[in-house]
């Protein structure tokens, strides 16, 4: 198996557009929008460029919040307000002066629509996606921020934050939350993954929590599932305005009914209840948001369409261990910038080899050709004679119905058998519907064995090898794996 598999699947976005259509109806994005184009030389703000206490009031009410924004009083309004704002000063889409005199009393800076602002109205997709990046990197600090209940108990004698007592690491809460969002976004592009993409918290916590090798959970790590559950669900509900999630918050009826802050995880959650522990679901902008952050912390995050204009070379290299779906897309997506005929021999140019790649590059190369249509025929009968790829350009003919196909070579039959089995090993390793070939191979050929030994292809010995411990007839297996040492014998290796 190779060493060279991408670290994540791959996945498929939205187009540019689409997502800077999402980044524009953000709750939080849209607000800090409508604060910026509402900041004039009268807005006053502090030293840090938050609105002064007085402003807020007016800033909330523009923002028409209500119950269905979740702001049940004034005080949560100017939250919000202040939230929005401080989103907008780090997008730049307000710019921040200072006093003249700051020393002066009652001196206040002052605010104005900044740069940024007019990318809203004429930037390109990439140029919003960017400000919306930014906007999430401000959710993403609030949402690893320490919780102050008691400000009091953390103030110091001067007055000043004591973050020890918070017991807080802000680079420990950093790095939880990117491995969070790591996994939820590995388990929504991985195929098999979710349907609806929906994934509960208390698996999304016990993903971060219990250990792969661990049977049973202990009554202590299923405490700390339970702790992670409720540290997750204040997280989440401050990144899902910025559009990164959706989210169904922990029941708090679930919390009255525990007497500990923490709700406890029931061995086996009942579908109709599991709702109730909260359900997460990354958005397509948060697909996107979440890959750009791996991206630029150098992990392999590939997506559809990455290949579309690269050479058959790189591609074929590259969907080498992609799932179904997304290489078939990837491929639909390279095949559709070029012409057929040119499509198909380019692909078998680059399918050639003898290197322990080249038989699932050749698969995937017979993949990829049954997406081009008969004005490939050409190309496709240029390589009849070729004995790498003479037995896939037959097996294209015909499944095409196409009249004269020359019967292959019994020495053909043989190699493409063999190179057939060794990719199908390197892709999915020793699987259940590849014991079925096996034992229809050897069904169907009489003396399969007798003959596959001689074969003159790289991976021959390996091949039988594994034909011996897929095969469950006893006699059979031992067959396959005398003529596996027949082969190595022949080759000296």
């Amino acid at each position: 198996m190779s060493e060279d598999r991408p670290t994540l699947p791959p996945v498929r976005l939205h187009s540019d557009a689409e997502l800077a259509r999402d980044a524009l109806a953000a709750p939080l994005f849209a607000r800090a929008v409508t604060l910026a184009r509402w900041a004039s030389p009268d807005t006053r703000v502090g030293a840090g460029g938050e609105l002064v206490e007085e402003q807020l009031p007016d800033a909330a009410a523009l923002l028409k919040l209500g119950p269905d924004d979740g702001v049940e009083d004034e005080e949560d309004a100017a939250a919000y307000a202040s939230e929005a704002w401080r989103t907008a000063v780090d997008t730049g889409l307000v710019d921040i002066a200072d006093p003249e005199d700051p020393e002066a009393e009652g001196a206040y800076g002052t605010a104005a629509p900044g740069e940024a602002l007019a990318v809203v109205a004429g930037g390109s997709p990439q140029d919003v996606l960017g400000l919306w990046l930014e906007a999430f990197e401000t959710a993403f600090a609030d949402a690893t921020a320490p919780v102050l209940d008691d400000l009091g108990a953390i103030l110091g004698d001067d007055g000043e934050l004591d973050f020890e007592a918070l017991d807080w690491d802000p680079q420990q809460e950093a790095e939880f939350l990117e491995a969070v969002l790591g996994n939820l976004y590995l388990l929504t592009v991985s195929e098999g993954g979710p349907e609806d993409g929906w994934v509960p918290l208390p698996a999304l916590a016990a993903s971060m929590i219990v250990p792969d090798d661990m049977g049973e959970p202990t009554d202590d790590v299923l405490e700390q599932v339970s702790d992670a559950m409720m540290r997750l669900d204040d997280q989440f509900r401050v990144l899902e305005p910025v559009g990164l999630v959706a989210y169904r918050p922990v029941d708090e009826a679930l919390m009255a009914e525990e007497p500990a802050d923490a709700p406890a995880v029931p061995d086996e959650l009942d579908e109709d209840d599991v709702a109730r522990y909260g359900m997460v679901r990354l958005t397509p902008l948060g697909l996107y948001g979440v890959r750009a952050r791996m991206l630029e912390a150098g992990v392999d995050a590939p997506a559809v369409g990455d290949l579309a204009d690269k050479g058959a070379d790189v591609l074929l290299d590259s969907l080498a261990y992609y799932p179904e779906q997304a290489g078939r897309a990837e491929l639909e997506q390279w095949l559709a910038r070029r012409e057929p005929a040119a499509a198909a021999e380019e692909l078998l140019s680059a399918a050639r080899g003898e290197d322990p790649g080249a038989p699932l590059r050749r698969l995937r190369c017979q993949q990829g050709l049954s997406l081009v249509d008969a004005a490939a025929e050409p190309s496709v009968r240029a390589v009849l004679d070729d004995r790498e790829l003479g037995g896939l350009a037959r097996v294209w003919l015909a499944e095409r119905g196409t009249a004269d196909v020359p019967v292959p070579p019994e020495e053909m039959v043989f190699w493409l058998a063999v190179d057939t089995i060794a990719a199908q090993l390197d892709a999915d390793g020793e699987t259940p519907e590849l014991e079925e070939l096996v034992v229809g191979l050897v069904g169907q050929h009489t003396g399969f064995l007798d003959s596959a030994w001689r074969v003159d292809h790289p991976a021959t010995a390996a091949v039988l090898e594994a034909m011996g411990r897929l095969h469950p007839e006893k006699k059979i297996a031992k067959e396959a794996k005398k003529a596996a040492f027949k082969a190595r014998s022949r080759t000296g290796a």
